[in-house]
């Protein structure tokens, strides 16, 4: 069930894509979000196993890379945090879903445009559950990559391009830092599994934590649109509605503040780290919630408003 749950977003975005023209626009709709809520109701069924049930589920399907002292599973772990993540992001994803049927009925591509939805959703899925940092960060970089294709969707207009244009590179600076964090924990630990490195962490020194947890934030930074990498998160308006609505709601933008929550036990040993959280935190909820004010558009005030609500998120994390 918990692979099933997993896969049926990428199930739905490959009949979509590559056999939406033999189904019609129609079709393509109803295999994308019947998949999509299917899934929707399978978290449903793993969030009162793991969560209510108290029954954490771990899923293995074998080795991915062994190379000297890393040595990586294809894994996933369901625990209280991630089904408490993958219940509202596959039930608001269907709900754009079935938002998108009516709003796109007229546009010439909407198979293709629910194929990126449901890929888009299908990877905050293995980011979620994933096990590991690396495999974590595959769903990290597949978000990036359906995002882009989402804000762009409408390749007539110029304005579109460039949000996703802007939305890519400025995300590809947290992601670096992310990166250089990934190798400073392989280094230090010896592993990126969550299970070896946050169990291990009140061992290491102090320095070395904050440096990991400082590398983090910055690509949580980027991600969950925070100063001063927030500035695509207002242009990403350019994209159809639907996009908008699935960005700020449910995906791409709660990835930063899921990577500072499952990191947790690290940053509880680097306090320089989680002052530098809550005060970026603070910051940036003061900053976006007074650009709302002052800001005409109501697509970009929803948006100054989501940025906002982050901050608050990532200072309650700090």
């Amino acid at each position: 069930m918990y692979l099933t749950l997993l896969a049926l977003p990428f199930l739905g975005s490959l009949i979509a894509g590559l056999r939406g023209r033999a189904l019609g626009s129609s079709g393509a709709q109803l295999v994308a979000t019947l998949c999509l809520m299917t899934s929707a109701g399978l978290a449903l069924v793993a969030f009162y196993e793991v969560a209510l049930c108290r029954s954490p589920v771990t899923v293995s399907l074998g080795q991915w890379i062994t190379l000297g002292i890393m040595d990586v599973q294809w894994g996933f772990y369901f625990d209280d945090l991630t089904v408490a993540m993958l219940l509202p992001v596959f039930c608001v994803s269907s709900a754009v879903h079935v938002y998108s049927a009516s709003y796109m009925a007229e546009d010439p591509h909407t198979p293709r445009f629910f194929s990126y939805l449901s890929l888009f959703t299908g990877s905050m899925g293995v980011l979620v559950a994933a096990d590991s940092y690396l495999l974590m960060f595959v769903g990290w970089e597949l978000i990036g990559v359906a995002s882009y294709l989402l804000i762009g969707f409408w390749l007539t207009r110029a304005q579109a391009q460039k949000a996703a244009v802007k939305a890519m590179c400025v995300n590809r600076v947290g992601d670096t830092a992310l990166s250089i964090g990934f190798f400073a924990c392989l280094w230090a630990m010896g592993s990126l599994d969550y299970a070896t490195v946050l169990s291990i962490s009140p061992l290491f020194n102090e320095t070395v934590l904050t440096l990991i947890g400082l590398l983090f934030l910055g690509g949580a930074m980027s991600k969950s649109a925070q100063l001063p990498l927030h500035t695509w998160l207002a242009d990403a308006m350019e994209g159809p509605t639907p996009v908008s609505a699935l960005i700020h709601a449910a995906t791409l933008v709660t990835a930063g503040v899921y990577l500072m929550l499952r990191s947790s036990p690290l940053l509880e040993y680097g306090s320089t780290a989680l002052i530098v959280t809550a005060w970026l935190g603070a910051a940036t909820g003061f900053y976006a919630a007074t650009c709302g004010l002052l800001v005409s558009d109501a697509k970009r005030v929803i948006a100054f408003s989501t940025c906002s609500q982050l901050g608050y998120m990532m200072m309650a994390v700090g």
